[in-house]
């Protein structure tokens, strides 16, 4: 419990110091704004805001020559409260191709970037909410961003494995190995308990892949068949698994009791071959890896595989409260747009449920109806 803890701490304290490093770089009146919303947001979320609002800035520098031999820190309210609506249309124009600014440059991000729908909604939505709140504050005048539409977002196809495709995962990580010889057949063995454990954790549960690499040994607790994850904004629960999830996770256990950790790292569920905990991003390696040798029409992410447990729940019980709650979305209309696609279906098969006409009954051999 105490490793858990400080393994979310740890990193909670990591993207404070860098919210406070991109801070250093902003006008001195922008941390008003990330004090008001330290309660109500996560370190990550406030983190993202502060590279969103930063960008807003080089725009203002590069787009107006009086900001041009600004540095980012000069900026006052005074200017943000001469920005008016068409200066937000053309930031919006701006954000779907750009080239970082000289404070992203030196994080060696000095490659153009790109924003499709999301982003562009994102950014914006960053940008809205910081009007705002200098705008109740009564420290500016205008709030332009309300008077700018919103970037309309199209909904995506949601990616999901079918269920001969989950199995054919399965079967792959279990199996890869067989026609491997050498060293890669070595570094396979190494690793298969833990992959088939961590793919049938993600499919059996539907977890995020953040709380699953924040798992703990002690997390785990077989005389429930549950694990305690912290969700999105630090809150804790309790996430059930079924037999095979069990069963993938205890023959891992044995293998990982053959470990020695890096110190730090003692309590950690799912190790690196480094013998250190798996970072978020070896894990969506690892899944594109091996689902890729299973699908090549879909980019399967641990995301999708997610989205796989959605679904199959959603088929299995059609509660869509229970999806949302197993899940852990904070509304239930996140996963009403996730799985519209399901109701569809249903209310297709619901066409030929009900015959109008039924065929004419054929007479006896006395000639009466049967």
């Amino acid at each position: 419990m105490a490793d858990r803890q400080t393994y979310h701490q740890k990193t909670a304290i990591d993207l404070t110091l860098k919210l406070r490093e991109v801070l250093a770089t902003l006008p001195p009146f922008v941390r008003d704004y990330f004090r008001a919303i330290d309660a109500s947001t996560s370190p990550k979320t406030r983190l993202s805001y502060a590279y969103d609002i930063r960008i807003f800035f080089q725009f203002l520098r590069r787009a107006n020559p009086l900001y041009a031999a600004y540095d980012l820190r000069d900026f006052t309210l005074e200017d943000i409260d001469r920005v008016n609506a068409r200066d937000i249309e053309e930031y919006m124009e701006f954000l779907k191709v750009y080239v970082p600014g000289d404070s992203e440059a030196s994080e060696g991000q000095n490659k153009p970037y790109t924003n499709g729908e999301r982003g562009l909604k994102r950014k914006i939505s960053s940008l809205r909410s910081f009007y705002a709140y200098y705008y109740r504050q009564q420290m500016i005048t205008t709030n332009p961003t309300v008077l700018v539409d919103m970037p309309k977002v199209h909904e995506r196809t949601i990616v999901r494995l079918e269920a001969d495709e989950v199995a054919a995962l399965l079967d792959h990580v279990e199996h890869a190995g067989d026609t491997l010889t050498g060293q890669a057949r070595a570094y396979f063995q190494k690793t298969k308990e833990r992959d088939l454990a961590l793919i049938t954790l993600l499919l059996g549960t539907g977890i995020r892949v953040s709380e699953c690499v924040g798992l703990d040994i002690e997390d785990v607790d077989f005389r429930n068949n549950g694990i305690r994850i912290t969700r999105k904004g630090g809150n804790e629960a309790i996430v059930y698994f079924g037999e095979e999830v069990e069963k993938a996770l205890r023959a891992y256990l044995e293998i990982r009791s053959g470990i020695t950790p890096v110190p730090g790292h003692e309590h950690a569920l799912f190790y690196s071959t480094q013998k250190k905990r798996l970072t978020v991003r070896a894990v969506e390696n690892l899944v594109e890896k091996y689902a890729s040798s299973v699908t090549t029409a879909k980019k399967i992410t641990p995301h999708k595989l997610r989205s796989t447990y959605g679904t199959a729940l959603y088929r299995e019980t059609g509660d869509i409260y229970l999806v949302a709650d197993v899940l852990g979305h904070k509304d239930v209309n996140t996963t009403r747009r996730h799985y519209a696609a399901m109701d569809d279906e249903r209310r297709r098969r619901a066409a030929g449920a009900v015959r109008l006409r039924e065929e004419a009954a054929v007479p006896d051999s006395e000639g009466s109806e049967s």
